[in-house]
């Protein structure tokens, strides 16, 4: 392939569709499921899926830096552990598409500043609104405020339902999955660890062992 061939395909493929073109390959689906994207019921579909994929994926276009950049350094002295639990959250596996709804549990031990509580759920917005798998998604959220807040110790936990398990293949309804990620203090100090899992316990996570 010469390289002007090259570089034509480079862009192409690093070009985002057209709105025009998401919504011909909603056209596709349907057809290909059996059905005439034509008729009534299904006319304004492609355009109605593509609006709620745009609302779906929007973190792809947030940058979490952003989010957290701006903190607050009057904190009087206050090092102990700050949690945010029970973030909800959806997402879309990577996998199959299908919804993962769940909660998050954020907590860190700050370092001479603080960050505002709500950007702390707009963080989970931000990579949750993303095709994920709940590892990655995590870490991820795990890192970010490691990284930028530069804390002690940050503690995510994430307790979800993934829809590609209930509603197809195996169809195991009412099956949740737990992971969770422990950066600094919280992996290194049992103590510290013990204290924010004993924070966010409830009976829907009696699972956790210390």
């Amino acid at each position: 392939m010469n390289t002007n061939r090259e570089a034509k395909l480079k862009k192409k493929l690093n070009a985002n569709p057209t709105r025009e073109q998401a919504k011909e390959a909603v056209r596709t689906l349907i057809c290909w499921a059996g059905d005439n994207p034509s008729r009534e019921g299904l006319a304004d579909t492609p355009d109605r899926v593509v609006r709620a994929y745009e609302e779906f994926f929007k973190g792809y276009n947030i940058n979490p830096h952003e989010i957290l950049e701006r903190t607050f350094e009057e904190t009087e002295g206050y090092d102990e552990i700050v949690l945010l639990k029970d973030i909800r959250f959806e997402s879309h596996c990577e996998h199959h598409m299908l919804p993962i709804i769940g909660k998050v549990h954020i907590a860190y031990l700050p370092y001479k500043r603080v960050v505002g509580i709500s950007k702390l759920a707009r963080v989970v917005e931000v990579y949750s609104k993303r095709l994920q798998i709940q590892e990655k998604m995590t870490g991820q959220i795990a890192n970010a405020i490691k990284t930028i807040l530069k804390p002690l110790g940050v503690a995510v936990v994430i307790d979800a339902v993934h829809q590609c398990m209930t509603t197809r293949g195996v169809h195991k309804p009412g099956v949740s999955m737990v992971t969770s990620k422990m950066l600094g203090a919280f992996r290194e100090n049992s103590v510290t660890r013990r204290e924010f899992l004993s924070m966010i316990a409830d009976a829907n996570h009696s699972n956790f062992q210390t």
